[in-house]
C-alpha cells in the first residue's frame, strides 16, 4: 500500500512541532508513503489563494500517480481545492478541526471526488450527514503516548499551565485566547503560564508580555523541546479559541497533556470538550474572556487530584496510535479492495 499525503499548510520550520505533520508522519512510519505540500508558500501568512493550492505540483502529480493507491488529504476545513478535479486515485480527506458553525460546503463535490471524509468526533459526523455528506466516518488522532510519563505535581503557590496552539497571525492573538491568558495572569498572582511556541511572531509574544509586565511569569519556549519535561513542570494545560475552527478538533498539546496525567482545559465547541466534560480529565471553558477562565480554572483546581486520575485514564486508552492506525490500516485497505473489485 502506497499513499500520497496532501498537506495545506505552508512547509513549517519545525514539522515536528505541528500537530498534523506528526500524524501524518506517524502513518507514513505505518504505511509507507510520501508528503506533497499543495501550498507553496514559506510563511504562515497565505499569499496564495487556496483555489490554486496544487497546481504548481500538477504535472509532477499526474505524472507521479499511478505509483500511489490513494490520496490522503488533512485540512482543517472542507474546502474544495480544484487540484482534486485532476486526481483520479480514491481521496481520503480528513477534517483536522471540527464543523460546528460551519458553513454547508459544495455538497456535490465532495460527493463526487472525495471517497471518504474523516472527522474526529461524532457531532461533526451528524452535520455532515444533514448536509446529504454520507461518505464520513469518524476517527480520532492520537499520539504515542509510550512517550509521555506522569510525574506529579502539588498545588503550591504556584499553578502552572502549559499553553499549546500558537498563533499564526496577529489576529490570533485575541481569536486564540493569548490575550486573555496574559490579561488574567495580571489579576492571578498565582498564575504561571509556559507557552509552546513555533517561530512565527515571537518579537510580537515577546512585547505583548514585557507590555504587561509579565516577564517573570509567563515563559515563551520558542525552540524543539521535551514535551513530557515541560509537563512535569505544570499542572494543566490549556488550548482557547473563540472559532473552534482555528485550532485541531483534539490538540495535540491536549492529548499530550492528557496521556502525562495532567488536565486540560479548553474552550467550549471544539471538539475535545465533549470528552472533556464527560470524562472529568479538565474543565470546559465557556467564553474566552479572563473571567470565564478564571471560573473553569478554579473549579479545576477544587477536584485536581481526581482530575489528574482520570486524565491518565483517558489519554492512555483512548488516544493510543494504534487505536488510529488500526482504523486508517481499515481504511486504507476497503479502498484498495474496492479499487480492486475484491
Amino acid at each position: 500500500m502506497n499513499v500520497l499525503y496532501h498537506l495545506t499548510i505552508p512547509r513549517p520550520t519545525r514539522p515536528q512541532c505541528e500537530a498534523v505533520w506528526q500524524e501524518i508522519d506517524l502513518l507514513r512510519g505505518y504505511f509507507g508513503g510520501e508528503l506533497c505540500y499543495l501550498n507553496p508558500s514559506r510563511h504562515a501568512l497565505f499569499r496564495l489563494p487556496r483555489l490554486l493550492y496544487g497546481f504548481q505540483r500538477l504535472r509532477e502529480l499526474v505524472r507521479r500517480e499511478p505509483g500511489f493507491d490513494l490520496h490522503h488529504l488533512y485540512n482543517p476545513d472542507l474546502y474544495p481545492f480544484p487540484v482534486l478535479r485532476w486526481l483520479k486515485r480514491p481521496v481520503v480527506y480528513t477534517l483536522s478541526a471540527g464543523l460546528q458553525g460551519a458553513r454547508r460546503p459544495n455538497v456535490s463535490f465532495f460527493a463526487e471526488r472525495v471517497h471518504t471524509l474523516v472527522v474526529a468526533d461524532e457531532a461533526s459526523q451528524r452535520i455532515l450527514t444533514a448536509w446529504g455528506l454520507t461518505n464520513s466516518r469518524v476517527i480520532r488522532p492520537a499520539i504515542d503516548v509510550s512517550r509521555f510519563t506522569h510525574s506529579a505535581l502539588e498545588l503550591g503557590s504556584e499553578i502552572r499551565l502549559l499553553v499549546g496552539s500558537a498563533p499564526w497571525v496577529k489576529g490570533q492573538f485575541r481569536s486564540k485566547g493569548v490575550d486573555t491568558l496574559l490579561k488574567a495572569a495580571e489579576t492571578m498572582p498565582r498564575l504561571r503560564l509556559i507557552f509552546l511556541w513555533r517561530g512565527v511572531l515571537f518579537d510580537e509574544m515577546a512585547r505583548r508580555v514585557r507590555r504587561r509586565g509579565l516577564e517573570g511569569r509567563v515563559e515563551i519556549l520558542n525552540r524543539r523541546v521535551d514535551v513530557n519535561a515541560v509537563l512535569a513542570q505544570v499542572h494543566a494545560s490549556v488550548v482557547l479559541a473563540s472559532d473552534p475552527a482555528i485550532v485541531k478538533a483534539f490538540p495535540h498539546s491536549l492529548l499530550e497533556s492528557l496521556a502525562a496525567g495532567k488536565p486540560v482545559l479548553v474552550s467550549q465547541g471544539v471538539p475535545i470538550a465533549d470528552v472533556v466534560a464527560q470524562r472529568g480529565c479538565g474543565r470546559v471553558v465557556r467564553h474566552v474572556a479572563p473571567d470565564a477562565f478564571a471560573q473553569a480554572l478554579d473549579e479545576l483546581l477544587h477536584d485536581y487530584a481526581g482530575a489528574c486520575q482520570r486524565a491518565l485514564h483517558v489519554g492512555r486508552s483512548e488516544f493510543s496510535h494504534a487505536r488510529m492506525v488500526s482504523a486508517y490500516r481499515a481504511l486504507y485497505q476497503g479502498i484498495c479492495d474496492e479499487e480492486a473489485g475484491v
